[in-house]
């Protein structure tokens, strides 16, 4: 049986978790055509969003996520679907809960971004940014789920939001993902340091990345992660499978089994205590990360290299500010002259 606490129980108790896969890569297979709500799947096909949550944990999956990641009102809203926040992320955790709870799994309850941009960047305020998160978790909370997943988010304020809409709706435990897609930072400039460092003071314990290029792009930014996480914080890693291949009118993603494999061996070793994939991840992967991660587990973890030693592909925080600071000042040597 779960409770609030699982999670961060099985953390301190040391086990290594396997996250699920894709759900839009799966949801697609199963017909969902571009442009659809895949949330409104959760009642309209309900056997195929299950079939999906149980497939993940047939390959070995502690941890399931919900079909609710677009389920903000603010993203809704584009299929005209922003009255049904309520019932549409409750079908989704309750799918999820009455398979994943019968074998002791649990259910992180999706939260994506809002797809609005936040001021001083866009029109959207913190305060209704706070409260279109707050409605959705309120509602994931209800469905049963074990705690709320964060994910794919590049703005340190949309994470603020998130974090505080989802503290003020629910007692459930918060995790927090972010994307490092752009030179290893999130597309707001957001470093993996940063990041960690972050959101480990706004009470969350346990970060990561997701989605992204590629189990080489999640490596660097994991570890960094590893170098730098604070005391009692703990990290997610949430790959894609490769990166997507335009083949004969359909997207396939060109990471196989065995690289993911590869991928989730290396995360395991720099001591990343949750691992999974994202798009492109099929359970066909997750089986092959699932034996590699068993194969492996009486060996030790070495953790990542030393800060101090270690060479890294992602540049510091104060070499960007620089070159931002060179940079405004030859604007402003070229206006002057």
């Amino acid at each position: 049986m779960t409770t609030p606490n699982t999670l961060l129980t099985w953390l301190q108790e040391g086990r290594l978790l396997m996250s699920d896969g894709a759900m839009g890569t799966m949801l697609q297979d199963a017909g969902l055509t571009d442009g659809g709500a895949p949330e409104l799947w959760n009642v309209r096909k309900p056997e195929s969003v299950r079939a999906i949550y149980q497939g993940y944990l047939d390959a070995g999956s502690n941890i399931i996520s919900t079909n609710t990641f677009g389920g903000t009102s603010a993203r809704l809203k584009l299929h005209n679907l922003q009255e049904r926040v309520a019932d549409l992320n409750e079908a989704g955790v309750r799918l999820a809960a009455d398979v994943a709870h019968p074998v002791g799994a649990l259910v992180a309850a999706s939260i994506g971004p809002t797809g609005e941009l936040i001021v001083p960047l866009g029109p959207l305020t913190i305060e209704e940014a706070t409260a279109i998160f707050a409605e959705q978790a309120a509602a994931l909370a209800a469905g049963g789920a074990d705690f709320i997943l964060i994910e794919t988010m590049s703005d340190l304020n949309e994470v603020e939001a998130a974090v505080k809409g989802a503290q003020q709706a629910t007692d459930l435990p918060v995790v927090v993902t972010l994307t490092f897609d752009t030179n290893f930072h999130t597309m707001m400039g957001v470093s993996p340091k940063q990041a960690v460092e972050t959101l480990s003071d706004w009470g969350v314990f346990l970060i990561g990345a997701n989605c992204g290029n590629g189990p080489g792009e999640i490596e660097a930014v994991m570890t960094e992660m590893a170098q730098h996480r604070p005391q009692g914080v703990y990290l997610m890693a949430q790959s894609n499978a490769g990166m997507p291949q335009y083949n004969a009118g359909h997207i396939h993603y060109d990471g196989t089994p065995e690289v993911m494999a590869q991928y989730a061996t290396k995360m395991r070793n720099l001591g990343v205590n949750v691992i999974g994939g994202c798009c492109g991840t099929t359970p066909t992967h997750l089986r092959a990360m699932r034996a590699a991660l068993n194969a492996v587990a009486d060996q030790p973890i070495a953790g990542p290299p030393a800060a101090s030693t270690a060479g890294s592909d992602i540049e510091t925080d104060e070499s960007r500010a620089n070159r931002r600071d060179s940079r405004r000042a030859a604007r402003r040597q070229k206006v002057a002259e």
